[in-house]
């Protein structure tokens, strides 16, 4: 076994990586870019070293300095974690160039299944069955509309490179085909460095399953049973299970031998993932792509998974201490008929994202997060298991992927495992950004997925009944109870307290007195509560409901405040909700709107607040950012006249794209960025002024024709 390695990762991979470096005994050194000085894999890793600065090209993605690191810490292997250069041929061949052993599969593995269209070819060659599609690398955008009109739509567009559904695009209008190509080959191209692009059929429903295989170097391949995760939003997966409530024996067996199949056919070692489409309606007997027990190889990913946790709670073996162990020279000391699986185990990965609602509810948009973890609360109990790179303090930015921790229950059967899964996902607490704790747990509860009944769309087509339009009244009645507690004086045990000195309650003449609390939410229209009484007892009135008693209970993580700050934090059913009081701000009765980041006072009418984003302020016509991050394309000038729907920009953050288009047919008035612009959540990028309102208002230095 190796003395020290070096994992050249982050986050929450990177401290689970160091666990099991610790059981082993084996020294771990952990890598950080500027923006991860202080954090958790940092502080658990034996010793760290900086290589650069935030951005991922000039640090984490940057093989001269990671190398450098492996060097001057003495470390004799590396392990590349998943993401990054986790399947990047040229980082493996590097490794073994400078005399360091890469923990993974060998570089001409990587390189042959890291190109999907040679993959297909050279598995179909060894007999497992490939979903139809384009043939031949580097196909001009010509080539691909000509494969996908002879496929027919719906057609899945995918980057020959890399993984994590980035680049993928599903076309269903054939008129659609060459913007959606070009906007595939730049997120493939910015992820991945290619834009080479293929072309498959489209399975309606399908389930995603994929096999865990684990290869010696001494010709032993083994399966590890498969993976559910058909659960998936934006061709990533969210929620994953094992074993599949689908399969049965038969197919369980005869897919696990065609992924055993697919390893050898590459000269795979060390752990990996062949992931298999499986139509809805399929099931054992085998078929010729249309009946029952079809399935098709998509591609094969030549690292450790992100989901791997379910696979070692069914199998009881730690995935990371195998490659380890294979990489170091030893023989797989199991076969096959030795591997079983026992119990059931679902992992949930909390991204840090805004899940919100279209403003005509028909839509859900899964935006990118960011923020300072004010407070951190994470579940434990029996069956439950935390992957987590999380700790209070923690700054989380747009640079990296958005994905913070794994929640992950195991049971006897799945549905105890569902249920600890939802119980642990109630404790979990992250105050300070938004996260999609809540989505996540009421998706767990849906129907569907209690029944085992998965798709790949259940998620896109369930996404809007699962995202509350309205924000329950006991998320208000807790911030105004929060925010009166902060102006009550403290207690102290056994102490009289002058009835006086509290903000409400009793005065001469004022029976009826309350603390009033405007409280507003982006988003959301203001919300009144009135307090009357301390917080630890006291009767709340929220809007125009009738008043109910309520007390504020200081245990626990549930909700809380930053110190300092006039802003209040409450969690409620997994979301996050922040409310202001503009009080201490000098400006009593008005309210606090947020502009990008901050919070600033706006006008003391609710209705005339600047609001960003909303209707107010920005005006009806404004295209504003749904995330943080960067312009990368800009695809309308100041003048042009352009139709609703039509695409305008596109912003990225966290590897994804998110176009912004226009609302309805109109004028380009203002266009404030460029290609390449940072911009804030919220801030106006756009003015597309309605067709009507333009040539009704026309400039004022041109003469009106009569």
């Amino acid at each position: 076994m190796f003395d020290t390695v070096l994992v050249a990762n982050r986050g929450e991979i990177a401290v689970r990586v160091i666990r099991t470096l610790r059981e082993l005994g084996v020294r771990s050194v952990a890598v950080y870019s500027d923006a991860d000085a202080d954090a958790r894999h940092v502080r658990e890793a034996d010793t760290a070293v900086r290589i650069g600065p935030a951005a991922a090209a000039e640090s984490y993605l940057s093989i001269e300095r990671l190398l450098d690191a492996a060097a001057r810490s003495g470390a004799q292997a590396v392990h590349p974690g998943y993401g990054f250069l986790a399947e990047n041929a040229a980082f493996a061949r590097a490794c073994a160039d400078a005399g360091l052993v890469f923990i993974g599969p060998p570089a001409d593995a990587i390189e042959l299944m890291g190109d999907k269209i040679r993959a297909k070819e050279t598995v179909r060659a060894a007999g497992v069955p490939v979903v139809p599609g384009s043939s031949g690398s580097g196909l001009s955008d010509e080539q691909l509309i000509e494969a996908a009109r002879q496929i027919g739509t719906p057609v899945l567009l995918k980057p020959s490179a890399g993984g994590g559904g980035k680049g993928m695009r599903l076309v269903r209008d054939e008129a659609l085909l060459a913007d959606e190509i070009a906007a595939a080959r730049r997120e493939a191209r910015g992820s991945f460095g290619d834009d080479t692009l293929l072309v498959e059929r489209w399975v309606d429903q399908p389930r995603h399953i994929e096999i865990q295989i684990l290869a010696d170097g001494h010709g032993n391949v083994i399966h590890l049973g498969e993976r559910e995760c058909s659960l998936q939003r934006r061709h990533q997966k969210i929620i994953e299970e094992a074993p599949s409530p689908f399969l049965d024996e038969a197919t369980r067996s005869a897919m696990g031998q065609a992924a055993v199949q697919a390893a050898r056919s590459c000269g795979y070692t060390g752990a990996g993932t062949v992931e298999f489409i499986v139509p809805g309606d399929a099931r054992s007997g085998g078929g010729d792509g249309q009946g029952p027990g079809d399935y098709f190889f998509m591609e094969m990913n030549t690292r450790l998974q992100v989901e791997h946790p379910v696979t070692e709670l069914v199998t009881g073996l730690d995935l990371v201490e195998w490659q380890l162990r294979v990489a170091a020279g030893e023989q797989l000391p199991f076969s096959q008929r030795y591997i079983t699986l026992t119990g059931h185990a679902v992992e949930a990965r909390i991204c840090a994202e805004t899940v919100r609602a279209t403003a005509d509810g028909e839509r859900v948009d899964f935006l990118p997060s960011a923020g300072t973890v004010a407070a951190l609360g994470e579940p434990t109990g029996e069956g439950v298991r935390v992957d987590s790179g999380l700790s209070a303090g923690s700054e989380v930015g747009t640079a990296y992927d958005p994905m913070l921790a794994k929640v992950i229950a195991y049971g006897p059967d799945r549905a105890t495992a569902l249920r600890r899964l939802r119980a642990a996902l109630a404790e979990t607490t992250i105050l300070g950004l938004d996260t999609n704790t809540g989505f996540l747990r009421r998706l767990l509860a849906h129907p569907d997925v209690v029944a085992g009944a998965l798709d790949t769309g259940l998620v896109d087509r369930e996404a809007a009944a699962l995202t509350p339009a309205s924000i329950p009244p006991e998320v208000y009645g807790a911030a105004a109870l929060l925010r009166q507690a902060a102006l009550e004086p403290a207690a102290e045990p056994g102490a009289w307290t002058d009835p006086f000195s509290v903000p409400t309650g009793w005065r001469l003449g004022g029976r009826d007195a309350a603390t009033v609390h405007p409280l507003r939410v982006p988003g959301h229209d203001p919300v009144t509560v009135r307090v009357r009484g301390r917080a630890q007892d006291a009767e709340v009135t929220v809007g125009d409901a009738e008043p109910v008693a309520a007390r504020l209970l200081p245990s626990g993580a549930a909700s809380g405040e930053l110190p300092g700050a006039s802003r209040v934090l409450v969690e409620w059913a997994g979301v996050t909700y922040a409310f202001t009081h503009a009080a201490e701000a000098g400006a009593a009765g008005s309210w606090l709107a947020r502009e990008g980041d901050a919070w600033r006072v706006t006008d003391h009418d609710p209705v005339e607040a600047a609001l960003r984003g909303g209707v107010a302020g920005a005006g009806a016509g404004a295209l504003t950012a749904p995330m943080p991050g960067t312009v990368t394309v800009v695809k309308a000038a100041v003048g042009d006249r352009v139709s609703a729907g039509q695409g305008l920009l596109v912003v990225e953050a966290m590897k994804m794209e998110h176009v912004i288009a226009a609302a309805h047919d109109g004028t380009v008035t203002e266009l404030d960025v460029t290609p390449g612009s940072t911009v804030a959540m919220d801030q106006v990028l756009a003015v597309v002024t309605p067709h009507e309102v333009a040539e009704a208002e026309p400039d004022a230095a041109t003469p009106a024709k009569s």
